[in-house]
């Protein structure tokens, strides 16, 4: 084959490749949009069943649930690490795997994410339940003994 003709097989490929992701790109877009709405759908029946969970009477022990546990987890590995660096213990000392070396980092990890997420959450929950101030009246309008409102009033 003349290296015309290759570059006309090459030009032809990538253009049949081009076409064939813009087609998979538009596809998987219009799947998402798909799973959005219907995720939408579903979140828009499931909200009233939802808003009763979330209640103080329920919200604040599981908070505290998850914080305890959270803490416990880390003084525990905390304990863990500090009994492995005694010099008492260095008799007994074996290496750690590293599945355990993974899974200690793992459940620190977790325990961090969980202080901040339920930090976020009790942030977050007074900003948006805060009960909004009560109006106030323009500085233009005034408001009369008899309590109706007049216009701008000349001083």
């Amino acid at each position: 084959m003349s290296s015309k003709g290759m570059r006309v097989l090459t030009g032809a490929s990538l253009v049949v490749a081009l076409l064939q992701s813009l087609c998979t790109a538009i596809l998987t877009v219009s799947a998402i949009r798909v799973a959005i709405g219907l995720t939408a759908l579903a979140a828009s029946g499931v909200y009233p069943a939802l808003l009763a969970f979330h209640r103080d009477a329920l919200r604040i022990p599981m908070l505290t649930l998850a914080t305890a546990g959270a803490i416990v987890n880390l003084l525990v590995l905390a304990w863990i690490w500090r009994l492995r660096a005694r010099p008492s213990g260095q008799w007994r000392k074996r290496e750690i795997s590293r599945k355990e070396r993974l899974s200690e980092r793992f459940q620190v990890a977790l325990s961090i994410l969980t202080l901040v997420v339920v930090a976020l959450e009790s942030w977050s929950h007074v900003i948006v339940h805060r009960p909004a101030p009560p109006p106030s009246a323009p500085s233009h309008i005034t408001i009369s003994h008899a309590g109706a409102p007049h216009g701008r009033t000349t001083a």
